[in-house]
């Protein structure tokens, strides 16, 4: 009894909002080495993925999730190494990319020719986002530095120091703090835009910090290392809640839809769905490898959900681009939710402190 046992009767247990299970629907196998990247148009026409074979392809979306042999618009050349970061701007008809050989190019869509080059970056580029209301564009890689670029002048307006390791995501919003960026040393850093300077560290991660995601809803993010998944406050980075059970595989994507819907996908192909808002993992799956495929090739690297919601991409290490669709037969009758078994996690996860 005592003070634990108090604490411990008056436990809140969220109740999990009920999701329909998502199945594999479509299997694309167009790049010829590992699957590295993936970025949405804004208006949900197509998607482009980036590969380890050096090339950007962009698909056309309603083409490629029935699998037509069409699916293909275009294929861009010029980088040299993997392309780790890809984005569409919504204000113009730019594609950005970043990859391993240094290189951030802005691409003009219109003439599929490569404008213009940000140089600066000491060694491979492995991440790149969009502000959201800005002209500008930030970087991060393996000189643990993310770099902020005017996107018009070509210009380096800041060299975001501080992290011990390699960047592996940044996160862009219009309010502060504006640049939000993710690093192997198993920190996160929230960063003031204006002077350059990081505001909040947060320390709780043991493990590299691969993956981060941001809601359209609310003011919140989500971090995914191997240790856990972490959602915090979007202001402060204050701690709110902890997403276990996506045991020790090293999370190298996370998506998250407008309905609430948080996967994260790992290393080692398996892929967990999670309810945002509760943190009830409604889902448990592995991706299966091409057929001729060696074990170790299950992997993903890259995921996303398109604008609606509807459709879950996955880029893979089996060369293969894979879209997943929620299963319309499914009901709550079918795949109930397993309040018993979240009510045991949750008073589990009570009695520990982080």
């Amino acid at each position: 009894g005592g003070i634990l046992g108090k604490k411990q009767a008056n436990t809140k247990i969220p109740t999990p909002k009920w999701h329909a299970p998502f199945k594999l629907t479509t299997v694309i196998s167009s790049h010829l080495g590992w699957v590295r990247s993936l970025a949405f148009d804004p208006t949900n026409d197509m998607f482009a993925t980036g590969g380890a074979d050096r090339v950007i392809k962009i698909f056309d979306l309603a083409k490629a999730c029935v699998g037509a042999n069409d699916a293909l618009k275009i294929t861009l050349t010029g980088h040299v190494s993997p392309v780790r970061g890809l984005a569409f701007s919504e204000r113009h008809p730019y594609l950005f990319s970043a990859g391993e050989d240094k290189m951030v190019k802005c691409w003009d869509l219109e003439t599929n020719q490569v404008i213009r080059h940000y140089h600066g970056h000491l060694s491979g580029v492995f991440t790149l986002a969009l502000h959201p209301t800005l002209d500008i564009l930030v970087t991060g890689g393996r000189d643990a530095v993310a770099r902020v670029w005017d996107m018009r002048t070509k210009n380096q307006i800041h060299c975001l120091t501080g992290h011990d390791n390699t960047i592996g995501s940044i996160l862009t919003k219009s309010t502060d703090p504006q640049v939000i960026t993710g690093s192997y040393d198993s920190t996160i850093k929230l960063w003031d835009l204006v002077g350059g300077k990081c505001r909040t560290t947060l320390t709780h991660h043991k493990k590299a910090v691969r993956a981060l995601v941001q809601p359209s809803f609310e003011n919140t993010f989500c971090s995914g290392a191997a240790d856990t998944l972490k959602k915090w406050g979007g202001r402060d980075g204050r701690f709110i809640k902890n997403f276990t059970g996506h045991n020790k595989s090293v999370i190298n994507a996370l998506a998250l839809n407008e309905d609430g819907v948080l996967l994260s996908a790992a290393d080692d192909g398996t892929m967990n769905f999670w309810d945002y808002h509760s943190g009830y993992c409604f889902q448990k799956t592995t991706t299966i490898a091409q057929p001729g495929s060696l074990d170790a090739e299950n992997g993903i690297f890259a995921a996303g959900f398109d604008l609606t919601g509807t459709r879950l991409i996955t880029c893979e290490a089996d060369k293969s681009i894979k879209i997943w669709r929620q299963d319309e037969e499914a009901s709550e009758l079918s795949h109930p939710v397993d309040m018993v078994g979240w009510r045991k996690k949750c008073l589990k996860e009570a009695k520990q402190r982080y």
